[in-house]
């Protein structure tokens, strides 16, 4: 499955949010003798957001040519739509229906009060950022407030995007790829888990000059002054450059070159990751000749992403209509509720520094309706009495906004990344930044890329792709082609195993001392594997032994901890957590030895965490597994 059938090992290297898929293929007899470098034909990258989702592909025959799906049915007006709005909707009898724009424009269309009986959900991964502890049994809440398994949501999801995908190759190449679910048990590493800072990392290292905007560049590029975009905002930004580039075109093949000519060794540079739930950042440096990527400092980050200015808009709604009519309206008119947020959605992208005219946000008609007979007024009262100064009704049915209101839906979310940027600027291991990549979709804000051009005070270059939505989604699919470039990763989190140790006067609790016959044993002992913060190096391992209790034992299970802190002493300390279980399964693997020894190795270097062992006496494989979702 995808990273949410096992989201810890994920989730501690980093946001799990896209999934590089990579199809087994029937070979074609003129293939078949030709000899390959790589074991798949094409590489799918799924970008599972919290806004919006995607998915993009590349024959591993041609890695620098990557194709993006671009003919999502639906869409808003003005809106790109290489991607579709991250929303699901279940019928009544709780069997998927629809995805994305699909999903959305089908629900609007229902009756009020059949929408009530349909599950619509949107916005839903973020419940693996404000859940401790996920699970198989994790819950969802959809629109009409009934509960459906996040495990089924994902997986609907997932297999959504599968089938969109191979429903593309079948019509754009004559191989023939076979996928069975993401991926089959036989081959599980045709699936693997890119960590979006990283795959953002691969991308921009690869832009060429016309690809992007250089924020930090007083001069002219392409004939077009970064310093105009802030304010213009990326739309703009974007057709004021393919504009000129009509024109000057020679200018484009004279300066053309990737960014990576400006790259030598040793150089840092840091990756914002803006998205619609969470922004992550995380700090590269390139190693020569290779060219390979060494994380400096942990991926960090917080669920400071554009829905934030989401939620400051229903707080200003609560304010001026009250709190239970908000949550009786979601409730009672569930698709109507999605219908104000679309409208938001399109005048919050029109929110710039500089503008001085009003934004107009259309109110549906159930929610005037709705709030008349709720509240025994209307809505122009309720506007008239509230002490919202900067927000009026027009006569057109809409709340009139003024720029100023607007942008102070910003700000919270906004100073949320600022302080993290800075926090992250004054760390000893985070100096001599050449460069800062803005990425994801928040990062089309002129609002964000003003105040991070304020924040950096020139210290670093600011660079936004021109596809800055998409930049994830393509550096996954590149690190689906080599998903070795990044050869050194930071630890988020304290990893070990509970041991039983020799009991030490003196230095360990009397609380913890178990007697066992004549041995003194100390218990709850933290057992590390590796610390956080610590480098670890791709397919760097940990090595461990384990014997069974009774020679008749089958499985051997240990539970996995983990703590943000780096000196844990046992694990019972307070901000440990058990964090998943590692099963070796010794049936079948008979040994003449009295005391039987299973080696261990663990791998935390990768995006997931894995782990191999053997039989020490027949040095017979064992099969080990590491479940971070069953508690």
């Amino acid at each position: 499955m995808h990273a949410m059938a096992t989201p810890s090992p994920a989730k501690s290297m980093g946001d799990p949010g896209i999934t590089p898929l990579s199809p087994t293929h029937i070979l074609k007899d003129s293939e078949e003798n030709e000899p390959t470098r790589h074991p798949y034909v094409v590489v799918v990258a799924i970008d599972f957001g919290t806004t919006s989702s995607g998915y993009a592909y590349a024959f591993t025959k041609e890695p620098e040519c990557i194709h993006t799906m671009r003919r999502w049915e639906g869409g808003d007006p003005g809106v790109s739509n290489q991607k579709t709005p991250t929303t699901i909707l279940l019928t009544p009898d709780r069997k998927f229906h629809s995805f994305g724009y699909a999903a959305r424009d089908f629900y609007h269309d229902l009756d009020p009060t059949e929408s009530k009986q349909w599950l619509y959900l949107e916005k839903f991964k973020m419940k693996l950022h404000t859940t401790a502890n996920l699970s198989i049994d994790t819950d969802l809440h959809a629109a009409n407030g009934k509960k459906v398994k996040a495990l089924d949501i994902f997986a609907y999801a997932l297999a959504f995007f599968k089938e969109q995908a191979l429903k593309v190759l079948s019509l754009s190449t004559v191989c023939v790829c076979v996928c069975a679910g993401l991926v089959s048990r036989e081959n599980p590493d045709q699936l693997i888990i890119a960590l979006e800072p990283e795959a953002a990392s691969i991308y921009c290292r690869k832009l060429r000059l016309h690809q992007m905007v250089d924020l930090g560049n007083k001069t002219a590029l392409n004939g077009y002054s970064p310093t105009e975009n802030v304010g213009m905002g990326m739309t703009q930004a974007k057709e004021h450059v393919r504009r000129n580039r009509q024109s000057r075109t020679f200018l484009v093949e004279n300066v053309i070159g990737e960014l990576w000519s400006e790259l030598t060794e040793g150089d840092r540079y840091v990756v914002v990751d803006c998205g619609g739930g969470t922004v992550d950042l995380t700090v590269h440096q390139i190693r020569m000749p290779e060219g390979h990527l060494k994380e400096l400092y942990k991926a960090s980050g917080g669920p400071y992403g554009s829905i934030g200015i989401d939620y400051e808009f229903e707080k200003l709604l609560c304010k001026i209509f009250g709190q239970d009519f908000i949550d009786q309206f979601k409730i009672k008119r569930p698709a109507a509720w999605v219908d104000l947020m679309i409208a938001f959605e399109s005048r919050k992208r029109a929110a710039t520094p500089d503008r001085s005219n009003p934004l107009n946000i259309n109110l549906p008609f159930s929610f005037i309706d709705y709030y008349k007979k709720f509240r025994g007024h209307s809505v122009e009262h309720a506007l008239r009495k509230s002490n919202v100064d900067f927000v009026k009704w027009s006569s057109q049915g809409m709340l009139r906004m003024n720029p100023d209101a607007m942008n102070a839906l910003f700000k919270p979310t906004i100073d949320h990344i600022i302080q993290h940027l800075t926090e992250l600027f004054d760390r000893p291991e985070v100096t001599d930044i050449k460069f800062l990549f803005l990425v994801g979709g928040f990062a089309e804000s002129a609002l964000l890329q003003q105040a991070v051009q304020k924040m950096l005070q020139g210290r670093s270059r600011i660079i936004i792709p021109h596809d800055v939505g998409l930049t994830i989604l393509k550096g996954a699919v590149l690190f689906g082609l080599d998903p070795s470039i990044i050869k050194v990763r930071r630890s988020p989190l304290t990893y070990g195993v509970g041991v039983l140790n020799r009991f030490v006067e003196g230095k360990h609790p009397p609380e913890k001392l178990l007697v066992k016959g004549s041995t003194r044993w100390c218990t709850d002992v933290f057992d590390t594997f590796i610390s956080v913060d610590q480098s670890v190096a791709l397919g760097e391992t940990v090595k461990r032994s384990y014997t069974p209790a009774k020679p008749s034992q089958q499985v051997i299970v240990i539970h996995v901890y983990c703590s943000e802190k780096e000196s844990v002493s046992f694990i019972t300390d307070p901000g440990v957590r058990k964090c998943g279980t590692l099963k070796l399964d010794v049936s079948g693997t008979e040994s003449p030895a009295a005391r039987r020894e299973i080696q261990t190795l663990m791998q935390f270097g990768d995006t997931e965490i894995r782990a191999m062992a053997v039989d020490v006496a027949t040095s017979r494989s064992v099969k080990a597994s590491i479940d971070f979702l069953s508690q």
